[in-house]
């Protein structure tokens, strides 16, 4: 059974649910008994979950929805007493989608220049940091662990352990909270990751600052990573996996 995706219609038709107001006289306990009673309370709360984060996107938007107008639509509508016809309620939420595509590229454009600024400076400063080093493209690292041994090439498949983390020190992407090593092709992440493992022996475990062009750049990887992010990695080389040699004429004879 697919869970249940309210449609733009829908949404305005059933908000009400889990963004009530609270009530000042204290409400009937609803009968729970049976598997269809819990079904059709599950159905809406799973709305108003729904509904909740929707609103508290709006709110961060600036296009905060009154919540009175939102009960009151669902209501009438419900006693088939709606006072806006269904194709200007279409229009009216296709409005409000428009508007909130734009409030969030605004947003992340701002966002994006910050970012860009904050991460010139950093990069200037931890540059000058005792035991970092800077390649010609512009990658910084420090050796944490250092290795003796085989280095991968760019047509590799290699096996890492590697914490990623933005400026502020918030994880956004860790193997090692997965518990689980990460496998690539190393020509296939982003170019401060290509190059800079190809740096690495197997066993070593390297501290890589990556400067947003050669990360996500002005774009990012939403919705997680905001464009211009600097962003750092602890990267544990654990294996090289070498691609297998093409077969020689006359192997099969």
């Amino acid at each position: 059974m697919k869970f249940f995706k309210p449609t733009l219609v829908a949404i305005a038709l059933l908000s009400v649910m889990g963004c009530q107001e609270p009530v000042k006289q204290e409400e009937k306990a609803v009968a729970l008994d049976t598997e269809i009673q819990k079904q059709a309370y599950g159905l809406g709360a799973s709305i108003g979950m729904y509904m909740e984060r929707n609103l508290e996107e709006h709110d961060k938007l600036g296009l905060t929805l009154d919540k009175s107008l939102i009960i009151r639509g669902f209501t009438d509508s419900m006693d088939g007493n709606s006072q806006i016809e269904k194709e200007d309620i279409q229009a009216l939420l296709m409005n409000l989608d428009q508007a909130m595509k734009a409030k969030q590229k605004e947003q992340a454009a701002v966002s994006s220049e910050s970012s860009l600024a904050e991460g010139q400076a950093f990069l200037a400063e931890n540059a000058k940091k005792a035991g970092v080093q800077v390649t010609e493209s512009g990658i910084q690292y420090e050796i944490l662990t250092e290795a003796e041994g085989e280095k991968p090439a760019a047509t590799d498949t290699v096996k890492v352990h590697y914490h990623g983390t933005f400026l502020n020190g918030e994880t956004f992407d860790s193997s090692y909270d997965r518990g689980e090593p990460a496998v690539f092709p190393l020509n296939r992440v982003i170019s401060g990751w290509t190059e800079g493992v190809q740096l690495m022996s197997v066993g070593s475990k390297f501290k890589f600052t990556i400067p947003s062009d050669l990360a996500y750049g002005p774009n990012g990887n939403p919705p997680r990573i905001p464009g211009n992010s600097v962003l750092q990695f602890d990267i544990e080389l654990l294996e090289i996996q070498k691609p297998e040699a093409a077969a020689k004429v006359g192997d099969n004879k």
